[in-house]
């Protein structure tokens, strides 16, 4: 698909700065700005929109959301990859409403593949279009999180902001802990930990 004629635009937020490619109200990418997380990347030609942001632009939506002023995202989306089966899986994720999980499971059933929950996770991680396709709203069969390829302590944030953190059951770091249970933010600050320091 073609970029010819697309904007990309930086969005700051509590869970870091996201690189929003869109063309009117057609969104094509967002990308977490940071390393160590896998991107799409911004395709060349692509030209930089500055704030402020036009009212009902996609970077515009994507700000108002994360100050609370906006539950869904009035935008169209049109992903520069993806196999058939993918946008099957998105098109679903699309359906789920803030407030509410959905397990890979059930997207399965619901996309007319049962039992295919491993290949559900693959699309859901290949995402590139996260947050506005909110593919962190799917989580495990038993309600535990799962993988996240913003990383989990994102995931987990992103759950609370929309009113559904703690999940109902077990949960990675819900309201019932197993002993030596290792925490979201423990992950995140042993990940941290790990990272080569900056010159």
């Amino acid at each position: 698909m073609s970029t010819k004629g697309s904007f990309v635009a930086s969005v700051p937020t509590p869970v870091g700065t996201f690189e929003v490619v869109y063309d009117g109200q057609t969104v094509q990418i967002i990308d977490l700005a940071e390393p160590g997380v896998q991107q799409v990347g911004i395709p060349v030609g692509t030209r930089a929109q500055r704030p402020p942001f036009p009212p009902g632009s996609p970077p515009r939506q994507l700000k108002e959301y994360f100050q609370g002023r906006r539950n869904k995202f009035e935008v169209e989306i049109a992903p520069t990859i993806g196999t058939d089966f993918d946008r099957k899986v998105w098109a679903e994720l699309l359906k789920i409403p803030q407030g509410e999980t959905v397990t890979y499971g059930e997207i399965a059933r619901r996309i007319g593949y049962p039992g295919a929950a491993r290949a559900v996770g693959g699309a859901v991680g290949r995402n590139p279009i996260p947050i506005v396709v909110p593919c962190h709203r799917v989580v495990g069969a038993d309600q535990t999180l799962t993988g996240f390829g913003l990383g989990l302590w994102r995931k987990r944030w992103l759950l609370a902001h929309e009113g559904s953190w703690p999940l109902k059951s077990r949960s990675f770091e819900g309201p019932r802990h197993n002993k030596g249970q290792q925490t979201l933010d423990h992950l995140r600050t042993a990940s941290s930990s790990r990272m080569p320091s900056e010159a």
